[in-house]
């Protein structure tokens, strides 16, 4: 059964305000002294300490950006147990837990081997039913690799979002603080129409190594899918990404701001339209609509970038971006 995070709302893409006002229960709350001791400081909560870069983890010399949507979701289930809402028990509630609803983020720097990776993690906005966090990947010297803001809810077995336990607010709300960050997209989270550029689809199965533990589509899985699109077309275009990547590694995430409306199955066919809207030496900005059954799952803006080979942001020459210029 697909669950709705919001049922009966309906946003544009391109919106800044997310689906049935997801923001509008994140009022900051008044600030108030935890009770509880067992997060000390939940605003530099360092919930990945020193994690070496696995060769598993990397995609050529550099991580893939999935790893970024992994370790938030690893933080997220840190802080979880921490203020003692774990996901294991709304699992066993038939609770979708913390589940992504809006996610703004932006890679500054990808890691390579070598590197070791920190995560902190800020709870910043607390709500009724939604928390806001801010994520911020660093490495060994305290410099950025990315940072990312999620709001997330659980959702409940029949939809819709579930309330946050007061023990569980009052425990968030004496942790929380202001981050000054503003990840996503550079231009906004608006893509303008343009005919100028093309627009593809592909089909996915979404089969058992594509689940979590609640028999869903994992959320690190949708921008590896959204990579194969890419792929695929550059392939159709006579351009095999693999075979151009030098010096410079083209075609990573480099920002993305991304709504999240329903569900994805265990067993549905995704459908994923990339409609390219700008293409610069500095990025290849897309929209993207997921969908199953003809309804749309997932939509936002993505941009894609040029890194070199240590993983720091460079410019694309203009034989890459050939085959968008259509």
């Amino acid at each position: 059964m697909v669950r709705p995070l919001c049922p009966g709302a309906a946003t544009p893409a391109d919106a800044t305000v997310s689906k049935c006002g997801r923001h509008d229960d994140l009022v900051g709350l008044p600030a108030s002294k935890s009770a509880y001791v067992g997060v000390t400081k939940a605003a530099n909560m360092r919930t990945i300490r020193d994690h070496p870069v696995r060769f598993g983890e990397l995609a050529g010399p550099l991580v893939h950006g999935a790893n970024f949507f992994d370790w938030q979701l690893v933080s997220t289930q840190e802080l979880a147990t921490a203020v003692e809402y774990p996901f294991e028990e709304l699992v066993a509630d038939s609770a979708i837990p913390y589940a992504p609803v809006v996610v703004d983020s932006t890679v500054h720097r990808y890691p390579a081997f070598g590197d070791t990776v920190s995560v902190e993690v800020t709870p910043t906005r607390v709500g009724d039913s939604s928390l806001e966090l801010v994520y911020e990947t660093i490495d060994a010297d305290g410099e950025p690799f990315a940072t990312a803001r999620m709001t997330h809810v659980t959702i409940a077995p029949e939809g819709g979002a579930l309330p946050l336990p007061d023990a569980v607010r009052e425990r968030l709300d004496g942790e929380r603080k202001s981050r000054d960050v503003a990840p996503g997209p550079a231009g906004g989270n608006v893509a303008a129409d343009s005919d100028a550029h093309p627009t593809f689809e592909n089909a996915f199965g979404i089969h058992g190594p594509h689940i979590e533990g609640s028999e869903l589509a994992y959320f690190e899985e949708y921008p590896r899918f959204a990579d194969v699109a890419l792929e695929s077309f550059l392939a159709d275009a006579g351009m095999k990404p693999g075979s151009i990547a030098d010096d410079r590694q083209p075609f990573r995430l480099r920002a993305w701001h991304w709504e999240f409306d329903s569900t994805v199955e265990f067993d549905a066919t995704l459908l994923i339209t990339t409609d390219v809207r700008s293409v610069s030496p500095e990025a290849i900005r897309v929209k993207h609509t997921f969908r199953t059954d003809g309804e749309a799952r997932i939509e936002g803006v993505t941009e894609y970038g040029c890194f070199d080979r240590e993983g720091a942001p460079t410019t694309y020459p203009p034989e890459m971006l050939a085959p968008f210029e259509t």
